[in-house]
């Protein structure tokens, strides 16, 4: 042993030295989520395809409904004018409804193919447009009428007025639709309707010969 040997200088220590001798924490993965993370994503995503599914049912509804209400309109109306041709007095009244009974017959079968160019089955209509498009009510009028000995004018007025709402709604889905063949067909079909239309609202016992 030396002991009058100068002992050698030790290195001085890496500035990050207790950072390197320090335990590291395990890095998390960048997308880690727990159970409950999962939850309350899938809970989100759920809802975002159910809102997403009530915004297009909304917006093929308000394409197709009008058109719905036009066939469930159509077919009502032609029970209403095959029931009430035995009641009519008047030639002249009869001859009118059995001039729109023939129109009825070849308007609901004419105008399947059409909408079901965009998606309308005329034969699968939803319960809440056959309802809405329900004749019940006027039924019931048009008995009281032929009660009361009144049926000719009665049903003359009221399907003056029923089938010019059926026009009115002719009108709003050609301006709306887009459909070559539908507008064809609901151009042809508002012609044809109108002199009948106009026939039953000019109507009146009075002065029937």
């Amino acid at each position: 042993m030396y002991p009058n040997q100068p002992s050698s200088p030790q290195s001085p220590l890496p500035t990050d030295y207790l950072n390197q001798i320090a335990p590291q924490a395990p890095k998390k993965p960048i997308f880690s989520f727990g159970l409950k993370q999962m939850i309350m994503i899938g809970a989100a995503l759920v809802v975002l395809v159910i809102i997403l599914a009530i915004i297009v049912n909304s917006i093929a509804g308000s394409k197709t409904g009008p058109t719905e209400h036009l066939a469930a309109r159509l077919a009502a109306t032609e029970l209403i004018a095959t029931n009430a041709q035995a009641n009519l007095k008047s030639s002249n009244l009869r001859s009118v409804n059995s001039n729109l009974k023939l129109y009825m017959t070849n308007t609901n079968r004419d105008i399947s193919a059409p909408l079901l160019e965009i998606g309308v089955n005329t034969t699968k209509l939803s319960k809440s447009i056959t309802t809405s498009e329900s004749t019940d009510a006027l039924s019931a009028r048009l008995e009281d009428a032929r009660l009361n000995g009144t049926f000719d004018d009665t049903y003359s007025r009221e399907m003056a007025y029923q089938l010019g709402t059926t026009m009115t709604l002719m009108n709003q889905i050609y301006k709306s639709t887009s459909n070559a063949d539908l507008k064809t067909f609901l151009k042809s079909a508002y012609t044809n309707l109108q002199p009948t239309q106009e026939s039953f609202a000019n109507y009146s016992s009075a002065s029937d010969n």
